[in-house]
């Protein structure tokens, strides 16, 4: 942790830090790595490359060209509705691959770094909303299952809107009188 915490404090790039402390765990640890690489659950590692690859190709297209260039008469340089725009975009795709795709839109704010600001928390806060809104509800959900437990896509919902809506509104009131 503390290498990976020196890397990220002398600029180097955030990945190469994350793959530099797993390299340094995997062979420090008495386990041996092949056990470790047993307990991995591929599944859930090939769904994030497929959807990294899957949002790389979207992003290429012209479909999304189009959607970029007309985007900002939707968005407007309004906080509020860029908040409520990545919230919708973040349960479609799920929130990470929203930010990706989001990323162009930053440029179109007077404010760039409250743009990042507001695409943060509410791709995070929006996470919360459906089963869909962040990998890591599916990781919970398809852990559960394996232990027994069903968590129905309506049944999430009933805890996911409400946290998601006072979040959103205490994220955007935050951001927006803390500038």
């Amino acid at each position: 942790m503390a290498v990976m915490t020196l890397a990220c404090i002398f600029n180097f790039p955030v990945a190469a830090a994350a793959m530099l402390g797993a390299a340094i765990l995997l062979i420090t640890r008495r386990i041996r790595p092949e056990k470790v690489f047993a307990e991995l659950d591929w599944s859930i590692i090939v769904f994030f490359a497929g959807l990294f690859v899957i949002t790389d190709a979207v992003s290429r297209t012209s479909v999304f060209a189009f959607f970029v260039e007309h985007g900002s008469s939707v968005v407007g340089q309004n906080m509020v509705r860029f908040s409520v725009f990545t919230a919708i975009l973040s349960n479609l795709v799920s929130n990470v691959p929203a930010v990706m795709l989001l990323k162009p839109l930053t440029g179109w704010f007077a404010d760039a770094e409250q743009a990042w600001l507001v695409m943060a928390m509410a791709s995070t806060f929006a996470g919360n909303l459906t089963l869909l809104g962040s990998v890591a509800n599916l990781i919970v959900a398809e852990t559960a299952k394996r232990y027994g437990v069903e968590i129905k896509f309506s049944t999430y919902l009933k805890a996911g809107i409400p946290v998601t809506l006072v979040t959103l509104v205490i994220g955007i009131l935050w951001l927006l009188f803390t500038k």
